[in-house]
């Protein structure tokens, strides 16, 4: 289903979970950010049982850097521990999915750090591949 504002603390246990962190602020910022700065809502919020098991944070994104076909950023996503390798994950993206081609979104793009094995094979399994364009970073301080 949609996410929805007072999903926000079945998020953070999630995350948690997830993470093995509390990261209450960043988790409220993209939950105001779905509730608020976005036409469309594309995040999403998966139950079992009336238990929230996951969550998947995207949004929509109409170009940057040159770029203007449609896309989607797909920010987090998180399994409850309990409910990992029950298809939660998948059954979330596989609706995000659905509900972007029916906006016309053409792509959907993340970054992953090149040491998280369980996420980029989950990524790889649900159609992800490695994308043409580099990221650069430079500290200045």
């Amino acid at each position: 289903r949609t996410l929805k504002a007072g999903d926000l603390n079945d998020i953070v246990r999630i995350d948690h979970g997830v993470s093995g962190r509390r990261r209450e602020s960043y988790i409220r910022e993209l939950v105001d950010e779905a509730m608020s700065d976005s036409a469309v809502r594309v995040s999403l919020v998966a139950q079992v049982d009336g238990i929230a098991s996951g969550f998947v944070m995207a949004r929509t994104d109409f170009g940057d850097f040159g770029r203007t076909e449609p896309v989607a950023v797909l920010d987090t996503i998180g399994v409850d521990p309990d409910y990992a390798h029950h298809g939660v994950g998948h059954a979330l993206l596989s609706q995000l999915f659905v509900n972007l081609g029916g906006l016309r979104v053409e792509r959907v793009e993340t970054v992953v750090a090149r040491e998280n094995f369980g996420l980029l094979g989950f990524l790889y399994d649900v159609g992800f591949e490695p994308s043409q364009r580099l990221s650069f970073v430079k500290q200045v301080a």
